[in-house]
């Protein structure tokens, strides 16, 4: 039994404190595109080689995600939260000094990796869900995913100008500094100590699990969320060199990812609020669809720097505003005692996306000279991700509906 609303967080404190700490959590990576070019030209390394730490970093923010969220589920957020800030700044210096490569792939993919997973989405929404009434959850769930929006908004120019008059490692270590801000923000994620659970209400984080994988809903949600991974992710990390290959302008590429994090904002928060009047399946079915064809669309025009922001402008409004109703959807149908470890093992399918985007698109560019073969990919999986939503009942387990 969730503790009485008097009891709990003030939703306010929580969504100030969690949006600020999403901010900086996903601002700071959301830019780590723009020293690729910096880094492989410096040490010699090849753009597989440095999309292989990213694609490492994903998949073990999805991998290490079902644990932090068990452990904030059980013990609080603030504990999970603070060893993972002091990894993810421990992984930004290491990634700066790093001399060889395995030491690059520690710092920048497993450190950082496994920081994401105590500090983002998967994380805060735990505490969200457990403090924001059923009324209010989706609209709180937009809230905060718009905050993250801003914060990859914000970050954007600042790596870019750090990266431009500091240097690249000075830049890093700028980024740690900031990324112990988190620190203290936690302290607003601190929960109470839940009440005893009613009888015939108990229920083990191994009998949730497995309550949930034998749910239709919640592997039809891994399927989008796997999609939604590769698409993201392969955009943030490979379209800063995807425009620089076409000889458009440097710059362009930092307006397009400021636009992709402005208009994020706008989209994480309208999906919030529809999804407190609109089943999420049809905006999730939606989402997809569109960015499918947002990218063919984008593709098949000439590319110019007009076109180029009107894609990032598109695909900024659908970027993250799978995850509010992703998160509703597993809160709706399963209750939220286990909603950070839930949203977690469904995280983990979208950061193997992520991993098979980014490193994908390294590979297939040494070895192809482009990005094509995966710009093609990331449209039909668009498609498939629009068709698995579609079956998606959003009702809630028996149990919850006796109690």
């Amino acid at each position: 039994m969730i503790p009485p609303l008097r009891h709990r967080l003030s939703l306010t404190t929580v969504l100030v404190c969690g949006g600020f700490v999403v901010t900086l959590a996903m601002g700071i990576r959301h830019g780590f595109g723009f020293w690729q070019l910096p880094i492989t030209q410096e040490r010699g390394w090849s753009r597989e080689t440095f999309a292989f730490a990213l694609a490492l970093q994903n998949l073990l923010w999805g991998a290490t995600q079902p644990f932090a969220g068990m452990l904030a589920d059980r013990h609080g957020a603030f504990r999970v939260l603070a060893l993972a800030v002091l990894c993810y700044a421990g992984g930004l210096v290491l990634m700066a000094l790093a001399p060889n490569v395995p030491l690059f792939d520690l710092g920048a993919g497993v450190l950082i990796g496994v920081a994401c997973s105590g500090t983002t989405y998967s994380l805060v929404y735990g505490v969200i869900g457990r403090t924001a009434p059923p009324a209010r959850r989706s609209q709180a769930l937009g809230i905060c995913a718009a905050a993250g929006s801003f914060g990859q908004f914000a970050m954007v120019p600042i790596s870019q100008w750090l990266i431009g008059h500091v240097g690249w490692q000075q830049a890093l270590f700028g980024l740690a500094a900031l990324a112990l801000l988190m620190l203290p923000l936690g302290l607003g994620l601190r929960e109470p100590a839940a009440a005893p659970a009613a009888p015939g209400m108990q229920q083990s984080p191994l009998a949730a699990a497995r309550e949930a994988f034998a749910t239709p809903a919640f592997r039809w949600l891994m399927v989008g969320y796997f999609v939604c991974g590769f698409q993201v992710v392969f955009i943030g990390v490979h379209l800063p060199a995807y425009l620089r290959d076409k000889a458009m302008d440097p710059q362009l590429a930092v307006w397009a990812l400021a636009l992709i994090g402005l208009f994020n904002i706008a989209g994480t928060w309208s999906a919030g609020q529809l999804g407190a009047r609109i089943k999420a399946k049809w905006l999730l079915s939606g989402i997809y669809f569109t960015r499918a064809a947002v990218i063919a669309l984008w593709l098949a025009l000439p590319l110019t720097a007009a076109s180029t922001l009107v894609f990032a402008a598109a695909m900024g409004f659908l970027w993250l505003a799978t995850v509010p109703l992703t998160s509703g959807v597993i809160a709706t149908v399963f209750g939220v005692r286990y909603l950070g470890m839930l949203s977690g093992f469904v995280f983990f399918s979208h950061q193997v996306g992520s991993f098979l985007g980014v490193w994908l698109g390294g590979w297939l560019y040494d070895r192809r000279g482009s990005y094509d073969v995966v710009w093609a990919i990331t449209v039909v999986l668009g498609v498939v991700a629009g068709l698995a939503n579609l079956p998606i009942r959003e009702q809630p387990m028996a149990r919850l509906a006796v109690a």
